[in-house]
């Protein structure tokens, strides 16, 4: 299992042509040259990806992916597979984004899936999990994250996951400028814990990475770090600009 190094990743999501998406990650090459103990990742657009891993070459910021299919190749057209993706330079992807699943249709199905194929390309998984308001206001968020964690790692054992990283993002909390009480956040984290612990190991769950999502910023990066169980953050707006996203990861 990974080490828990504090981690800050950015999901540009569909923001930046080539040439903006370049010039602001050799702008976070720079701005970041110097941080060694922390974990830092940045995905651009599909379209981007190659040229923004070279502009991150000898840089601490990893290249990731906002998504991928979870065939290996074949007749699926605007789809990218995980060997795709490692061939343009990316280490990490995210999987199942809330966006993905409200706007697209994916399913926890789709997500194991998903997951799987990473695992076979030994790309890292980011997998993200959340309630929407209404779950939330019917105090139903605990059994959402439970069935959306157990049916995405239905079927793994721990030593296929040993690179995977959970993302807490509740759904009302993105782009939205709301984000979770810090205590929201570590009962949440912690119960999150729990369960891996439950279905991997203690161990494993010790371990595991889990990050927070949903309106951070650098205002509110270092209390949130500050809880037992946060280990970074998934930033999405807020990582659009180099200065800005500089400064969430050296909260």
């Amino acid at each position: 299992m990974e080490s828990r190094r504090p981690f800050i990743a950015g999901n540009w999501k569909m923001y930046k042509t080539l040439s903006e998406a370049v010039k602001t990650a050799e702008e976070m090459a720079e701005l970041l040259r110097d941080i060694k103990d922390r974990d830092i990742m940045i995905a651009p657009p599909f379209t981007a990806l190659a040229a923004v891993g070279e502009a991150l070459r000898n840089s601490p910021v990893s290249l990731g992916a906002q998504n991928l299919y979870w065939e290996s190749e074949g007749a699926y057209t605007g789809e990218i597979s995980a060997a795709m993706l490692v061939s343009a330079g990316c280490r990490y992807v995210i999987i199942g984004h809330s966006e993905r699943r409200q706007y697209f249709g994916e399913t926890d199905e789709d997500v194991r899936r998903k997951i799987r194929a990473a695992v076979r390309e030994n790309l890292r998984p980011v997998l993200c999990v959340g309630e929407t308001e209404s779950e939330r206001d019917a105090k139903n968020t605990f059994s959402v994250l439970d069935k959306q964690v157990k049916n995405g790692l239905k079927d793994f054992v721990s030593d296929e996951l040993k690179h995977l990283v959970l993302a807490y993002e509740p759904v009302w909390a993105i782009g939205t400028g709301k984000t979770a009480s810090t205590e929201q956040v570590q009962e949440v984290h912690s119960r999150l814990r729990s369960l891996l612990g439950t279905l991997f190991g203690e161990s494993f769950a010790a371990g595991l990475r889990i990050l927070y999502g949903g309106s951070v910023k650098p205002e509110n990066i270092g209390e949130l770090m500050q809880m037992p169980d946060v280990d970074g953050a998934l930033v999405g707006g807020a990582s659009l600009k180099a200065a800005g996203f500089s400064k969430i990861v050296s909260y």
